[in-house]
């Protein structure tokens, strides 16, 4: 078998090859950040907060600013400011 249809069949086997790759990769990374929070709390951190702190780090600046302003402005309205 030749012509575009045997293209598109070879095209979708090294897309699905290279996702599964990327699948397997992915689970190693989890892997690894799982036992890198395992160290972290044998150490005697909070890795809720450590979390945090990762997503806090990879927000973009003004968007952090207004979150944390608009935070404010709720607990001084529930009076917790």
């Amino acid at each position: 078998m030749s012509g575009p249809d045997t293209l598109s069949h070879e095209q979708l086997r090294a897309f699905v090859e290279r996702l599964e790759t990327l699948e397997e990769e992915k689970k190693a990374v989890a892997e690894q950040i799982k036992e890198v929070m395992a160290e972290a709390k044998g150490f005697g951190f909070d890795t809720s907060v450590i979390r945090q702190i990762l997503k806090l780090r990879k927000a973009d600046p003004d968007d952090l600013a207004e979150h944390e302003a608009i935070l404010e402005l709720y607990k001084a309205a529930l009076g917790m400011a």
